[in-house]
């Protein structure tokens, strides 16, 4: 199972503003920033979100690798799919494809995604067998 995972973005005040109005939506409320200099050598500064006590998801500032790294996220329903989508393109997202369901995996797979302002692919995730 995954813990966590660091975007390397290219403005981190950017992103964090980017992310604070999305993640929100997926239930991801909880924001923490580690100071590097309380790492080890060469450690960079993280900006976190989690949820549920738990901090995943972190951006670090550098050169973006947008090629680099597709992120999915779970939605708990095709309503939070459409919101998420939505709340994205409002935050400054493009479009990649729309809310809907993804025949090519299982008619049942709900999705929609974005690339977020530094081109990472965002994938908003509902899976109904999986809830």
């Amino acid at each position: 199972m995954l813990d966590h995972i660091f975007l390397t973005v290219s403005d981190t005040a950017r992103s964090i503003a980017f992310y604070e109005k999305l993640l929100p939506v997926l239930d991801i409320g909880l924001r923490h920033d580690y100071d590097g200099k309380d790492g080890p050598a060469g450690h960079p500064d993280l900006k976190g979100f989690g949820a549920k006590g738990r901090m995943f998801f972190w951006l670090r500032e550098g050169q973006a690798y947008p090629g680099a790294v597709h992120v999915g996220l779970v939605a708990n329903s095709e309503a939070m799919v459409d919101i998420a989508y939505n709340k994205a393109i409002e935050a400054g997202a493009t479009n990649i494809h729309p809310p809907g369901p993804q025949l090519h995996y299982d008619p049942r797979y709900y999705a929609a995604q974005v690339r977020d302002l530094d081109g990472y692919s965002l994938e908003f995730v509902y899976k109904s067998w999986q809830h």
